[in-house]
């Protein structure tokens, strides 16, 4: 009869085996749960300044200039309106690069050439953010 009674419980240390498994398999996925929202935000990233520096592109093809700035692809119709960067949460935080001036040009303005996200921040791949 009390070697029954041992048989049908669980010990002190098996149930504490048991939740240090699931707290260890917890803390994994945590961690692949957090990189692939960062990797998702820098996928988004990538699409956005494709779609951007594309749009820079076709300013510069149509009016033989680069834009003034960001905005000004809004206004002319290259984008619909200026993306949210996914690290910043805000459309006003894009750092520009300025266009060299060309040779022989008597205009002082060069307009934008480039565009990168303002976020300080480092990447899955070891990249600045603000480099890609």
């Amino acid at each position: 009869m009390r070697q029954r009674a041992r048989e049908e419980g669980w010990t002190l240390i098996e149930l504490m085996v048991v939740i240090a498994l699931i707290m260890l398999l917890a803390s994994m996925s945590l961690v692949q749960y957090r990189n692939s929202i960062t990797y998702a935000k820098e996928a988004t990233l990538g699409s956005q300044l494709f779609i951007m520096r594309d749009a820079i592109d076709q300013y510069y093809a149509d009016k033989g200039k680069y834009p003034d700035s960001l905005q000004a692809l809004v206004s002319e119709q290259y984008l619909r309106d200026l993306p949210v960067d996914p690290f910043t949460n805000s459309k006003d935080t894009w750092q520009t690069v300025a266009a060299e001036p060309e040779p022989g040009s008597t205009s002082a303005a060069a307009g934008i050439y480039d565009v990168h996200s303002g976020s300080d921040g480092m990447a899955l791949d070891g990249m600045r953010l603000a480099d890609k």
